[in-house]
């Protein structure tokens, strides 16, 4: 080939490479324009979800069942968006069970009276986690107090099938085993008219539902 040759096939080359570039420029960008209206279609969507709860206090316990639509913030990487409860309806150490995120998974909501981890409303001392034990899936009660030692008085999850103990200070940590790991701690928000909404829940995966994946959500979802 020929000098002048040469010279035209790398400029064939880089006009090649250049337009490849702009391409794939042009393809990142549409890429994020469309991830963003994703993003800004879910977080103007409506949610729906029916959640029942059980108020049990010393004397009484009621249940209702409360349907709810919420149009705000997008659902947490799938979750549903659901109204459990208005801070009217607590008081210190009367839990308030209630499915989520699936219709058959049990988790109590409880205003603790002393600031927690993760907690929510005005004293941040309102939390809520799932009551399927992390060790065989039996279901935890909720204890003022701690059944096994006056060292760590409460509040926790007490497993009757064997014996685990949670933390529910502390992010549902476990406290005594054989449960290896944390109760997964639903996420919760307040709104300005104080109704309690659970829009996710956090790590780890529910006992029953881990997949292999690395994120919970996926989990759950199958």
């Amino acid at each position: 080939m020929t000098a002048k040759g040469q010279d035209e096939s790398k400029k064939a080359s880089k006009l090649s490479r250049r337009n490849f570039v702009t391409r794939v420029g042009a393809g990142v960008i549409v890429g994020a324009v469309a991830v963003a209206g994703v993003e800004s279609i879910l977080n103007s969507r409506s949610t729906q979800g029916v959640v029942t709860t059980t108020v049990a206090g010393p004397t009484t316990t009621k249940t209702s069942t409360v349907t709810t639509t919420v149009t705000g913030t997008a659902t947490a990487a799938g979750f549903p968006i659901v109204k459990v409860a208005n801070l009217s309806q607590l008081t210190v150490n009367s839990p308030i069970t209630f499915n989520y995120p699936l219709a058959d998974e049990p988790n109590v909501l409880v205003k603790l009276g002393q600031k927690a981890q993760g907690g929510v409303g005005p004293d941040g001392d309102i939390v809520a986690f799932s009551m399927i034990c992390q060790h065989l899936g039996c279901n935890p009660q909720y204890k003022a107090a701690n059944p096994s030692t006056s060292q760590t008085p409460g509040p926790v999850a007490y497993c009757p099938c064997h014996g685990s103990i949670y933390d529910f200070v502390n992010g549902g940590k476990v406290l005594t085993g054989p449960a290896a790991l944390p109760l997964p701690q639903v996420m919760l928000e307040v709104d300005s008219s104080g109704d309690i909404y659970a829009y996710a829940m956090g790590p780890p995966t529910i006992y029953g539902h881990n997949t292999g994946s690395n994120y919970v959500s996926a989990d759950l979802q199958g």
